[in-house]
């Protein structure tokens, strides 16, 4: 079968991440992938199997979603966004896919309703329409105010057959974040969270016995490194390593804060599950990947959610994972020195946590799903 998948990721790079698990899973088992991209570029490997379609690349201003930037930082014209729904559009036409997936829309990306509008009814266009599903986390930034809820069902009615909810429902369920509606939840199908497989304890051993500090993909988290290079000079029994994106100036303003320490500051690494296996702890932010390293390495583990602009997505999130032994919460007003000292003490105290139950196959799961849809329409 053909699969197109439609990812927007505007300043992290979480949502990018999952859409190309979801397009490795596809592609495993011998179905043809396209995934169409409308973030800034990254170097993050292609799925074999899986052709990427850039988009003209948009970003977020910082938290402001609804002011989008272009690769020049300059404000997204209508050109541009006109391009956009045009590739989208021929994408439709020339793949010809069996199954549509648009990940987080229309639960969320609404600034680019046009252009998602667009390519929906140029799917349902078509002689034979794709199955049409909306991919989504496990927590959503709920609706400001009803309307967005009431539009989101609307389109949800009018265009697709089913939402894939990437979570387990024993660990999080959609309502503690979006409000459901008996026309929405009858379109609900829990996957279970959307993952690599396991990682392995790094064969170097790097990383091992130590507190890995790390903020995801994105421009963010300045605060929490600040603060842990802070936090390492008051416990000196253990080495603190911080992974950090961004630039090369970023990098090398925290390595000079660090520096006379025993602390390592390097850029993020693409072997960080392999070191979070075998680490002491990890200090982060509470995005849904990270979350789902944390879970799967059992690593003990301090969350500080990410909160700028009034976002709720990342304590929502923490939240309902802070009853679990070897986790603990600590939000961005109580970060200090001497909070994070406590809480990474709290956390290396704490009893080893259990697996669990959790399904971690939502990818494989979402294949079967998709496909057997797709199948039951021919």
């Amino acid at each position: 079968m053909n699969v197109m998948i439609v990812v927007t990721h505007l300043l992290g790079t979480g949502h990018l991440r999952r859409a190309l698990v979801l397009a490795d899973a596809f592609a495993a088992v011998g179905h043809r992938v396209l995934l169409a991209s409308g973030g800034m570029p990254l170097n993050l490997p292609t799925p074999d199997g899986t052709r990427i379609l850039q988009l003209p690349p948009l970003r977020s201003d910082g938290v402001n979603f609804s002011r989008l930037l272009d690769d020049a930082d300059q404000l997204a014209d209508d050109a541009g966004l006109a391009r956009r729904q045009t590739m989208l559009c021929d994408a439709i036409a020339d793949f010809e896919p069996d199954i549509l997936i648009t990940e987080l829309f229309p639960f969320g990306r609404r600034v680019l309703s046009a252009e998602f509008i667009a390519l929906l009814d140029a799917a349902q266009r078509r002689a034979s329409p794709p199955v049409i599903l909306s991919s989504i986390r496990d927590i959503l930034a709920p609706p400001s105010k009803p309307s967005k809820a009431e539009r989101a069902e609307e389109l949800i009615t009018n265009y697709y057959d089913a939402v894939l909810v990437h979570s387990d429902p024993h660990g999080t369920t959609l309502d503690q974040s979006w409000p459901i509606s008996e026309a929405v939840s009858a379109k609900l199908r829990y996957t279970g969270y959307v993952t690599q497989p396991p990682p392995t304890p790094h064969p170097e051993r790097i990383g091992e016995g130590e507190i890995l500090v790390s903020a995801g993909g994105g421009n963010v988290g300045t605060a929490l490194f600040e603060t842990a290079i802070a936090a390492a000079r008051l416990m000196p029994g253990y080495r603190w390593r911080l992974l950090v994106a961004g630039d090369a100036e970023r990098v090398a303003r925290l390595r000079d804060l660090a520096r006379d320490s025993s602390t390592i500051v390097e850029p993020a690494r693409p072997d960080f599950r392999n070191m979070l296996a075998g680490a002491a702890a990890s200090v982060s932010l509470c995005g849904y990947n990270t979350a789902m390293d944390v879970l799967q390495t059992r690593a003990p583990a301090v969350f500080v959610p990410f909160d700028d602009g009034n976002e709720v997505e990342q304590s929502l999130r923490a939240s309902s994972l802070s009853d679990l032994s070897g986790i603990a919460t600590l939000q961005s007003a109580e970060l200090t020195a001497d909070a994070l000292c406590a809480t990474v003490r709290q956390v290396l105290a704490a009893p080893r946590r259990e697996q669990g139950s959790l399904r971690f196959d939502g990818a494989a799961q979402s294949v079967t799903i998709a496909t057997g849809m797709a199948e039951a329409r021919t």
